[in-house]
């Protein structure tokens, strides 16, 4: 192909200006420059608060009850572990630790329960009709559209002596239970704030399922729990796995449903902080107890991350074979 006769060198040199500058609207080859915004919002609202919080818990407790000075010390990290008595000594305290261990099995309770729920509400809403299926999903994200504070108090009116459970439970000849405050109204609120987050990525699984393949398991002679363990629970693998993150990581830190349905027989990581910086004004120790409760999360993610490489790697395999 020839160039026309009137084409010049200047030419040449428009065209290639041209395709340089519309070169970044290919795709990844966008201007850096587009992530500052980005950047500035998570340096600023994060990066910043987390560097404050560790630098806190290598400071001392202010003489006057409020905030830190100096000089940098680690006595707020030791107190985790340790405790001194009258004459200075120190020996090993493991409060602390049994408060980090029962905020962990009490989110990995919450996360299991809230799976057991959601996974049959997911697929039951997946198998309706498009417009019902619509409407479902919207009840499951009206308790999003009141105070989480405020639905708590409403299961302390439920659960309470007088309340609504034990009145049925009256009404059937039988004593009532002391339900609130106890670890049971824990676990209760904490799966009920916390269930939409497994419902909704779990039907997002569901609704991709091909329910044929059930059919034509049921036509193999599979039973139903067959059919359910090794052709829909599969199936629902990444569903699941990511609403146990989106549940166990804010579980792991909730202080409002302890602080409320358990009162003081329920003490977990998110309450014993909200004590330190608010009652007891220890900040440094408050400090300490947060970065070890972000040292959990951070673990937890990492968990989560390498059962989500090896599930897309066996997905991999299984498409291969």
């Amino acid at each position: 192909m020839t160039a026309p006769a009137n084409w010049t060198a200047s030419d040449d040199v428009v065209t290639v200006g041209r395709f340089r500058r519309a070169a970044w609207r290919r795709p990844g080859s966008a201007s850096p420059w587009l992530a500052v915004p980005g950047l500035l919002l998570g340096i600023v609202f994060v990066a910043l608060p987390v560097a404050l919080v560790i630098g806190y818990s290598f400071m001392t407790r202010s003489p006057g009850g409020v905030g830190v000075v100096g000089p940098v010390t680690t006595d707020s990290w030791s107190q985790l572990v340790y405790e001194q008595d009258f004459t200075g000594n120190s020996q090993f305290n493991g409060q602390y630790l049994a408060i980090l261990w029962r905020s962990v099995w009490m989110a990995a309770l919450t996360t299991v329960l809230a799976a057991i729920v959601a996974v049959p509400t997911a697929v039951w809403i997946a198998t309706r009709t498009p417009k019902v299926r619509n409407l479902l999903v919207l009840a499951v994200t009206v308790p999003f559209w009141t105070n989480t504070l405020i639905r708590t108090y409403a299961w302390m009116i439920l659960l309470n002596d007088q309340g609504l459970v034990n009145a049925g439970i009256k009404a059937i000849g039988f004593a009532p239970l002391p339900l609130f405050p106890s670890q049971f109204a824990t676990t209760v609120g904490l799966v009920y704030v916390f269930v939409p987050f497994m419902i909704l990525p779990i039907y997002t699984s569901a609704a991709k399922f091909d329910f044929r393949l059930a059919e034509a398991a049921y036509d193999l002679g599979a039973t139903r729990w067959r059919v359910v363990r090794r052709v829909l629970v599969p199936s629902l693998r990444s569903g699941i796995l990511a609403g146990s993150m989106l549940v166990f990581v804010p579980a792991l830190g909730a202080f409002i449903q302890p602080m409320l349905l358990g009162g003081a027989k329920v003490d977990l990581i998110g309450t014993v902080i909200q004590r330190q910086f608010k009652e007891s004004m220890n900040w440094p120790f408050g400090a300490a107890i947060s970065v070890a409760l972000l040292v959990l999360t951070l673990l937890a993610l990492l968990v989560f991350a390498f059962a989500a490489k090896r599930l897309s790697a066996s997905g991999e395999k299984a498409s291969l074979l």
